[in-house]
């Protein structure tokens, strides 16, 4: 059995599809800050077969970008850690309003051809987890 420690202070983001947590690793830029970052791929769960879990040590709640998280996996949980005893779980939910996460696949539209725009979406279709480009309507979906 595989035996990772707990922690004092940090976060723990349960339930990731197993798989993903390198996507996500990078997504949130957690290969660029100084703190430890235990990445366990494919463990056993109840619930969904197999998961991946991220645990990361510190005072980093603020560093994470729910916003990423939530249009990634939606299914995901945040633990939040205290003295070895999780203290909150947070969920996530699809965000409304994505800012700079993805970027619009129509070539004609102001925010591929303009650097300094921001890439805005807005979601269109929850059940569908779409979402439509802010500047020219273009839809983006998740699958």
């Amino acid at each position: 059995m595989l035996n990772i420690s707990g922690l004092n202070k940090g976060i723990v983001l349960d339930h990731i599809k197993a798989g993903k947590s390198l996507d996500i690793y990078y997504q949130l830029g957690l290969d660029k800050i100084n703190c430890p970052v235990a990445i366990i791929k494919n463990a056993k769960s109840n619930k969904m077969g197999s998961k991946d879990i991220i645990k990361i040590e510190g005072d980093v709640l603020s560093l994470i970008n729910l916003e990423v998280l939530g249009y990634i996996d939606c299914n995901i949980t945040i633990n939040i850690i205290e003295n070895d005893k999780i203290i909150e779980k947070k969920t996530l939910t699809l965000p409304n309003k994505l800012h700079n996460i993805i970027k619009c696949k129509n070539p004609r539209c102001i925010s591929c051809s303009e650097t300094y725009i921001e890439q805005i979406f807005y979601l269109s279709d929850k059940e569908k987890e779409s979402y439509r480009c802010f500047y020219c309507d273009e839809d983006y979906s998740l699958y």
